[in-house]
């Protein structure tokens, strides 16, 4: 015979079985779980504003954009109160001082809906509640409609339209489930003869919610992406900084492993080419030698962490003054008229100025060739009482994209790239526009620890 399947042969039907035959008061009272949670969540969006107290389109540049909601809630007042006093006191045969309080209760409250639409939704809805109630024994000659007068759905459409521009989704979803609630419940009340416009006014009401909760999505959605397109441009130009800062390090590192190759050699030496050197001496010598060759460990050490990205070194030398010309002439072979000026005086630079000095007009002409194609530019090199001075001036150039050959290639970090060197060296750049049109860039970099006081630029032509 064959044995009967057991539960344990089959876990998942046994448990779809049990889920299918699942007890009713079990699933009445996780539906009433969930009910009670939605309720709770509904009440405290009703009772919770978002931003008491600013006022709609406070955040707008222009004044009278932000003065907007004040008139136009001014206007819906003056025009609404005395339009509601009239329709209670001819319409629907009300006493005028109840007609007068019951307008009041209804209209002005708009006022508040400026900065707080919330609370002004509670005081007109239950002024609006307990008006359509005051209704109930009316005999007027013309009351028509019920359980809303005109005027009451104006001046709730208008709410809707405030609350919609501030308030959540959820505390929206919230005051439209009040509104066509106490519009059923009123229909139960209605007097004979009169036409409900309940429906109308919850249909109206979910409308202008949807739509201007929808335009408030949609601008709070720019306002995040104009915002993260802020946070990006600075990440990016952080980014920029330090990229060239790196560079720049992985460059002067070759000028700083020289002069400490200098020393470890001079160290190293200077027994063999002293001679009668006291022992004392050599011993310190010896010990210079040894500090220079744990200095230049420690440099190729940070050089790999500045080359973690994977980046390979140049294997020439580092480029300086005496290759300026070759720049200029790049410049002209890519069709901007160029010309050089190299005063006396600049071979004995240092060789981190040096160095400086070349990378600033290659992105100067870099930027010419980008940016101004076919202006003509001058550059002038010169040394002046401590400092040396570069200058690159072009005049108004052609149209951009003109098809040129860009013989001359920056490092395409501009100004941040040229900044950095003059503040590395301790000098100084000004750049700017000029009058005509042009541009004009001015560094002057130290020739020494201690230079005077930096001369004034040279004026533009």
């Amino acid at each position: 015979m064959t044995p009967a399947p057991t539960a344990a042969a089959y876990p998942g039907r046994v448990m779809a079985t049990e889920q299918r035959h699942e007890p009713p008061t079990r699933r009445l009272s996780r539906f009433s779980a969930r009910t009670r949670e939605l309720f709770q969540g509904l009440g405290a969006a009703l009772t919770t504003p978002t931003t008491p107290g600013a006022p709609l389109l406070s955040e707008a540049s222009s004044r009278w954009v932000r003065l907007l909601p004040y008139v136009v809630a001014v206007a819906f007042v003056s025009s609404l109160l005395p339009t509601t006093i009239t329709v209670l006191v001819n319409d629907y045969d009300v006493n005028g001082g109840l007609a007068g309080a019951i307008a009041t209760a209804q209209t002005v409250p708009l006022l508040l809906a400026v900065s707080r639409p919330l609370q002004a939704w509670w005081v007109i809805f239950t002024a609006d509640v307990l008006g359509a109630l005051a209704l109930l024994g009316s005999e007027g000659p013309h009351a028509d409609l019920w359980p809303w007068t005109p005027p009451v759905v104006i001046g709730y459409c208008a709410l809707m339209v405030a609350l919609g521009l501030r308030e959540s989704r959820r505390a929206l979803f919230g005051v439209w489930l009040a509104t066509g609630a106490a519009g059923y419940a009123l229909e139960a009340f209605r007097p004979d003869g009169t036409t409900s416009v309940h429906t109308l006014l919850l249909v109206l009401s979910g409308v202008l919610l949807l739509l201007t909760s929808a335009v408030r999505a949609r601008g709070d959605a720019q306002r995040r992406l104009v915002e993260q397109e802020i946070i990006n441009e600075a990440e990016r130009s952080r980014r920029t900084l330090l990229e060239e800062r790196a560079r720049i390090a992985r460059e002067l590192h070759d000028v700083v492993a020289h002069h400490m190759s200098v020393i470890t050699v001079q160290a190293d030496s200077a027994p063999y080419r002293i001679p009668d050197l006291p022992d004392a001496a050599r011993e310190e010598f010896t010990s210079i030698a040894t500090s220079a060759r744990e200095s230049l460990a420690e440099m190729r050490r940070l050089l790999s962490v500045l080359r973690s990205d994977g980046s390979e070194g140049e294997r020439a030398p580092q480029p300086g003054l005496d290759r300026v010309q070759q720049l200029v002439e790049a410049t002209v072979r890519a069709g901007v008229p160029a010309e050089l000026s190299l005063a006396a005086g600049i071979e004995d630079v240092p060789q981190a100025v040096d160095l400086s000095a070349y990378r600033i007009v290659q992105e100067a002409l870099a930027n010419v060739v980008r940016h101004a194609p076919g202006a003509a530019t001058r550059v002038s090199v010169r040394p002046d009482d401590g400092w040396l001075t570069v200058l690159v001036v072009n005049g108004p150039g052609a149209e951009a994209g003109s098809g040129v050959e860009r013989g001359a290639t920056g490092t395409g970090h501009g100004l941040v790239g040229m900044r950095e060197r003059v503040r590395l060296t301790g000098g100084s750049l000004d750049t700017g526009p000029l009058p005509d049109g042009g541009f004009r860039v001015a560094a002057r970099l130290p020739l020494a620890a201690d230079p005077a006081p930096a001369p004034d630029p040279e004026p533009a032509p």
